[in-house]
């Protein structure tokens, strides 16, 4: 060994020798790589479905807020539709939601978020953001009853924009037609005429959209045509509607009046004007 230290004569055997015997250290060792590989692809697989489940739980979370911020966007669509269609009829108004629907397929009605306590009254306009939708035939202090211009029941004063002809939109009991039962063959009306209000009945001011005529039969025989419109209104679709007061109509300007606060100072202070001396009272008998 030592002869082999200091002259190295052995080194080009050792090292051929290592390269014949290099096969069967890798053979030897594969079950440990095997091994090793093996435990780097479960570890690997498990830290991936971790990772999968975490994302699909950010999926998830991600698209109810989506869906909550669609909603929110399309509300705030809706509300600056109203905004700008209160500025376009130039009346007091007040916007309130719909709080139930009529479920009787014979009745087109709606219940709102607003009655007395905000000042809504009977036969009071009420109009979505395109056109108008109905009025009101029933209040309670916190909601109101909207009758439909479809309502079967209901019939609208209305005019011609492009001429300026009257007559009236009766209600079929179908959300999306109204019947023009009134008017002669020869009544100057087209396909496609926008009608609007006339003012007449002094329920609906003029000028509010109601309708576009969408079909005319003129059968033989028969003193009058047959004429359907489509309201313009989203009838089965409007969240939010327009409570609109005339600017004739004096209103006070508060949205609501809120009950007075009753606190027990001020019932004991009530009692006690009420309860006066009795000189007092028998002179208030004598002036009574």
């Amino acid at each position: 060994m030592v002869l082999d230290h200091r002259t190295a004569w052995i080194e080009p055997l050792r090292s051929s020798l290592s390269v014949l015997t290099y096969p069967v250290y890798l053979i030897a060792d594969t079950p440990n790589q095997a091994a090793e590989w093996l435990g780097e692809i479960t570890t690997n697989e498990q830290s991936l479905l971790d990772q999968k489940r975490e994302l699909e739980k950010e999926r998830t979370l991600l698209q109810a807020k989506l869906q909550k911020l669609e909603a929110l966007e399309a509300e705030n669509l809706r509300l600056r539709n109203l905004l700008d269609s209160s500025f376009k009829v130039g009346e007091r108004v007040l916007i309130a939601e719909l709080s139930s629907v009529e479920l009787d397929p014979y009745r087109q009605q709606v219940v709102i978020s607003k009655g007395t306590r905000s000042g809504v009254f009977t036969g009071q306009p009420v109009l979505d953001a395109q056109a108008v939708m109905g009025q009101v035939i029933n209040t309670s202090p916190l909601h109101s009853t909207v009758l439909l211009i479809t309502d079967a029941s209901h019939a609208l004063p209305v005019q011609v924009l492009r001429n300026g002809l009257r007559t009236v939109a009766v209600g079929t009991g179908e959300v999306n037609r109204l019947s023009l039962p009134f008017l002669a063959h020869n009544a100057d009306i087209q396909p496609g005429d926008t009608l609007v209000t006339s003012g007449l009945g002094g329920i609906f001011p003029p000028g509010y959209p109601v309708a576009k005529v969408s079909d005319i039969s003129r059968q033989p025989g028969q003193h009058f045509s047959s004429i359907n419109a489509e309201p313009l209104a989203h009838l089965d679709r409007s969240r939010e509607v327009l409570l609109v007061w005339n600017i004739e109509q004096n209103i006070p300007a508060s949205s609501e009046t809120q009950p007075e606060d009753v606190t027990p100072e001020t019932e004991a202070t009530t009692e006690a004007a009420e309860t006066t001396d009795p000189e007092t009272q028998s002179r208030g008998r004598r002036d009574g």
